[in-house]
């Protein structure tokens, strides 16, 4: 057993370790932030990062993607920002905080998933903090971003209620693992959208340390 576990620490340690070094390399190293722009957001809350935006910008609009009809407070819609993130199904519904955690559930998910989720929350504006960065993106670029973002649905729309009365899941496209984690999506979102960040970002210290 000592031998097993010993092991088991080698791998995490390994992957932490290559985790850190893929962020800290840039994709998009050239990238600029411009002066003016549309502003979106990423929001950390320790297990996940997603994106926040605003619900209509640059001809991109989200109410008809994610309509007040799928929240159980209908009156949350009239936010002005929707804040969308991607993960494992089991995980990311059943561990909205570190206090949720479950290690069983992290592991069938590390091992790799194709039931994957959008969780969908209908936000006002969010404060900046240590928690939210924002970023200003061009309309092409945010434009990007939103193709990004819609290509990663799926075809069954709302599949369950969220976390309260303002928030969704949706289905999703895409396998999750331990090389593609939520926040390697969220990653993924801002590389295509052209914004410098890490080139690998399984975790959220490897997306918000670009910002």
């Amino acid at each position: 057993m000592g031998r097993i576990a010993t092991g088991l620490m080698g791998i995490v340690l390994a992957y932490a370790a290559t985790g850190m070094i893929g962020g800290s390399i840039p994709a998009n190293a050239a990238w600029v932030q411009p002066a003016e722009g549309i502003r979106i957001f990423i929001e950390d809350n320790g297990i996940h990062t997603g994106i926040v935006m605003p619900v209509s910008a640059a001809g991109v609009e989200w109410r008809g993607t994610f309509p007040a009809s799928d929240l159980s407070d209908p009156r949350y819609a009239n936010f002005d920002h929707v804040a969308v993130g991607w993960g494992e199904r089991a995980f990311y519904i059943e561990t909205p905080t570190w206090s949720d955690l479950n290690l069983a559930v992290v592991g069938r998910a590390a091992i790799g998933s194709n039931r994957t989720v959008l969780h969908v929350e209908h936000v006002p504006a969010p404060a900046t903090g240590t928690a939210v960065r924002a970023i200003v993106l061009t309309p092409d670029q945010y434009r990007r971003l939103a193709a990004f973002v819609r290509e990663t649905l799926g075809p069954r729309g709302k599949i369950a209620g969220g976390y309260g009365p303002d928030d969704a899941f949706y289905d999703a496209r895409g396998t999750y693992s331990a090389v593609v984690t939520c926040n390697e999506w969220t990653g993924r979102a801002l590389r295509h959208a052209g914004v410098r960040v890490g080139a690998w970002t399984p975790f959220p210290v490897t997306v918000m340390g670009w910002f």
